[in-house]
């Protein structure tokens, strides 16, 4: 089992990876202009998927422990939280617009230009901060209820819903079943 570094870690890698083929643009070597776009509608959905998850499953543990833990963890986590909820109501409209239209790509990349931002701003803000005063064992467990959080976590960007971490522990799986129910009628599961 990852400590809770180590998990968020592999979660980053993944998104900046999904931001790089992004911001690389869609495909066109061997592919029609039309199979092009629907591989970057199925990337763009991988990329909604994975930071939905990533950002539910941190507002319920992850932000919780950073204000408990590290001396000025509120005003951290207020910031990260702040990021996250902007991100998220781009996701939703991402979810909506079409590849190749002008509106897709301008807010496609202006979420690639901030998510980066968004992960440096953990990974190098944060991240050492919550070194300093979290203990191994605790870094652990977090890691370990990370990674069951996100087994259930949305799929699906919910920005009308408060970061509150009681509210999201108990709907969060709820919520995700109900995510994975319409993304598999929808077909966006499949995409």
């Amino acid at each position: 089992m990852a400590n809770v570094f180590e998990g968020l870690e592999r979660d980053h890698e993944e998104v900046r990876r999904l931001l790089d083929t992004l911001e690389a643009g869609p495909p066109v070597i061997g592919v029609s202009e039309h199979q092009g776009l629907l591989e970057r509608k199925r990337q763009v959905d991988r990329l909604i998927t994975e930071e939905s998850k990533h950002e539910a499953v941190e507002e319920e543990h992850f932000w919780p422990a950073v204000r408990e833990l590290v001396p000025h963890g509120n005003e951290l986590a207020d910031h990260a939280i702040k990021q996250e909820r902007h991100a998220k109501f781009v996701l939703d409209d991402l979810i909506d617009y079409k590849p190749g239209d002008l509106r897709h790509e301008e807010t496609l990349v202006g979420f690639i230009n901030e998510a980066r931002e968004h992960l440096a701003y953990e990974e190098e803000q944060v991240w050492p901060e919550l070194r300093l005063v979290i203990s191994p064992e605790r870094a652990m467990e977090l890691g370990a209820k990370v990674e069951r959080a996100k087994r259930m976590a949305p799929t699906r960007p919910h920005p009308h819903t408060p970061p509150n971490p009681g509210l999201l522990k108990a709907t969060s799986p709820f919520v995700g079943t109900a995510d994975r129910l319409r993304d598999l009628v929808t077909g966006r599961d499949r995409r």
